[in-house]
């Protein structure tokens, strides 16, 4: 890796960079255009973040070698993961490579295995059902704050089981779009700023502790009915028409033989809960956004779903069998992100595509920056889920890094993809019209590439009734 001087060619610096802050005042105020445009000046281009330089990879060759082939030499960390450090603690995302990270992960691996989470499929159905069928027909909603929503809802009924008390499920969704919001204020601002004792930084470090000691009470919640259904003697019939309630995925941390310990069960727990409502949340917003602009994709998908489901509601099993939805949400990930800016750290002097990264420099890629890359993706800024047909998807894979690659790729890919089907099959089930009412939204460079605004209407058909019931989801005749 270390390779001699001659080797190595000076590394091109963007334009624009101005004393003190560097390359700042773009990051801040057009970053998106300005990652893109980073492409016309090298492999590897440095920028500078105040005083400090980074080294962007808009090569997805050499960002590959970053997270796969040399990653021994490029370790997680920098700016963003510092900072998101502070509340997710040492979570799999944002801990260290090493022995904790490979033990973390392969305790929490089961969890994340297509078979288990399907598991959990008819308990996230009922639970999205429930809440995009409770919309009121006409009112104009946030798709963005529903979407949000909607994610962490069902994703704390698969983390922690269908009867976690109704109080902690409210607190949770209250909680969290604030966390969100002073979460992103770490890490844009300088850190000694975010040290200081201000009431911003105070509330943000409440909030926390209060998403702390809501955990706990899920875990233990978790612990006891564990306990308690172990204690009812075999064969105990429940009430009734009364289903037993299931488990959470989180029962395979809460029983592995390795335990974690109570601190490292709530950085765990902090870091999924973020990751399943910020970036499956902004897809699906961005996709609902999308299909009011698109008839044709509309038809094709509301098309694809009545024949899968004939007239019931959808079931887990449903989803293999949804390719074009899988496409059209693919494509959605692929044009707004989710991440558009990650970090690493580079641990030696290493030469990359002949490139001097000095050790200790940041290292970033872009998943925003290689999926709108025209020599992968043509026509990058047009919205078409075709282009993930089989018969062109393999040209675009080594492009594709919404969900990283190499022994940090996000573990929970199998499950994001479920939530995304399912949410998105629920509207189109209950609602056969939805427009936008807001002006067209401006993609927002935040954590993922969000809407900056984005109202819509959902409606019922003329006749007023609905395509499908609200009925359960187990049961239905084929």
């Amino acid at each position: 890796m270390n390779d001699s001087p001659a080797a190595t060619a000076p590394t091109p610096a963007a334009p624009g960079r101005l004393p003190l802050i560097g390359h700042a005042h773009r990051l801040a105020r057009d970053p998106l255009p300005f990652f893109t445009s980073l492409r016309r000046h090298g492999s590897v281009v440095r920028i500078n973040i105040g005083p400090t330089p980074a080294y962007v990879v808009t090569d997805p060759a050499l960002t590959r070698r970053v997270l796969v082939t040399d990653a021994v030499h490029f370790t997680k960390g920098g700016k963003i993961i510092d900072a998101l450090r502070m509340f997710f603690g040492d979570g799999l995302a944002t801990v260290a490579d090493g022995d904790t990270h490979l033990r973390n992960r392969r305790l929490m691996q089961p969890m994340f295995n297509k078979a288990h989470i399907a598991t959990r499929g008819d308990a996230m159905i009922d639970q999205v059902r429930s809440m995009v069928g409770a919309w009121r027909a006409g009112e104009a909603r946030d798709v963005y704050a529903d979407m949000n929503d909607i994610t962490l809802a069902a994703f704390l009924v698969a983390l922690f089981g269908t009867d976690l008390p109704g109080h902690l499920q409210d607190e949770f969704t209250a909680l969290m779009p604030a966390i969100m919001k002073g979460t992103i204020r770490q890490t844009v601002l300088p850190s000694w700023i975010t040290r200081l004792p201000l009431p911003a930084n105070r509330a943000h470090t409440a909030r926390v502790a209060r998403l702390r000691a809501l955990i706990d009470q899920a875990i233990d919640h978790r612990t006891r009915a564990a306990a308690d259904g172990a204690a009812e003697p075999a064969g105990c019939p429940h009430a009734a028409g009364q289903q037993a309630p299931q488990e959470g995925l989180f029962t395979t941390l809460l029983t592995a033989e390795d335990q974690l310990t109570r601190q490292q069960l709530q950085d765990e727990a902090i870091t999924l809960l973020t990751g399943a409502i910020e970036t499956t949340g902004t897809t699906l917003a961005w996709t609902l956004y999308e299909i009011t602009r698109h008839p044709g994709i509309e038809e094709r998908l509301r098309a694809e779903l009545a024949a899968v489901c004939q007239d019931g509601p959808l079931r887990y099993e449903d989803l293999d069998r949804l390719p074009y939805a899988r496409r059209v949400l693919q494509e959605a990930v692929r044009k707004y992100g989710p991440a558009w800016m990650v970090t690493r750290t580079a641990t030696q002097d290493v030469d990359l595509g002949g490139h001097r990264i000095p050790a200790g420099a940041d290292v970033v890629w872009s998943p925003y920056l290689h999926q709108h890359d025209p020599a992968s993706f043509p026509d990058p800024e047009v919205f078409d889920p075709d282009r993930w047909t089989p018969e062109r998807a393999s040209a675009t894979r080594g492009s594709f890094l919404a969900f990283g690659d190499g022994r940090r790729k996000c573990i929970g890919e199998n499950f994001a993809w479920s939530e995304l089907q399912i949410i998105l099959a629920t509207v189109l089930q209950l609602w056969p019209r939805f427009d936008l009412t807001s002006r067209p939204p401006r993609p927002q460079a935040v954590v993922t590439v969000k809407p900056d605004a984005m109202t819509m209407t959902f409606r019922q058909a003329v006749d007023g009734t609905r395509p499908v019931d609200g009925g359960p989801t187990p049961g239905r005749a084929r």
